[in-house]
């Protein structure tokens, strides 16, 4: 027997499930944020894969900014208490791995830990940035520049940063 692969879930039977279910599909796009897809559903039917991130961005600038902070403060911190524990989900232990997150030396992982405290210190979130073809050096570099801003700056580039990581796992999903 020929192991059998699930067939890729196509936008137009997406556009066809009731709301339940799209949202079950589509939760964790967003870090366990699924009221984005849940908010999007009304938006169907959906013809590209960019119509439907732009409907779920459209739900994300729509949101009141308790909810864009929550849907920040839900992304675990880079290399973090969560990757150590082995309780990141599964896109993000992807997306970590791939930026050489798991591969750090003990002087980088205390470089990065020490940066993200710093972080979450002077903005009362995680560091958010979108890690696809950035490598950890480049990381962080950028929570060290990212250091310098002010809030209202740097809540705007989580949010900016978050409707990247969400492109990137609907192309994932459905590309």
């Amino acid at each position: 027997m020929t192991p059998t692969t699930t067939p890729r879930l196509t936008l137009a039977a997406l556009s066809a499930l009731p709301q339940a279910e799209f949202t079950a599909r589509l939760g964790d796009i967003f870090e366990h944020s699924p009221w984005i897809p849940e908010r999007a559903w009304a938006a169907r039917p959906f013809l590209s894969v960019e119509a439907l991130h732009t409907a779920m961005l459209v739900v994300l600038d729509a949101a009141s900014e308790a909810e864009q902070l929550g849907l920040i403060r839900a992304h675990p911190e880079l290399a973090g208490k969560e990757a150590a524990a082995g309780t990141l989900t599964t896109a993000s232990t992807g997306e970590q791995r791939g930026a050489g997150l798991d591969q750090c030396s003990a002087e980088e992982l205390q470089r990065l830990r020490g940066l993200n405290a710093a972080y979450r210190e002077r903005f009362g979130f995680p560091f958010v940035i979108a890690v696809k073809g950035l490598s950890r050096y480049q990381i962080m570099d950028a929570v060290e520049a990212r250091l310098a801003n002010d809030a209202a700056t740097e809540f705007r580039t989580c949010l900016g940063e978050i409707g990247k990581i969400a492109r990137f796992r609907l192309d994932a999903l459905l590309g």
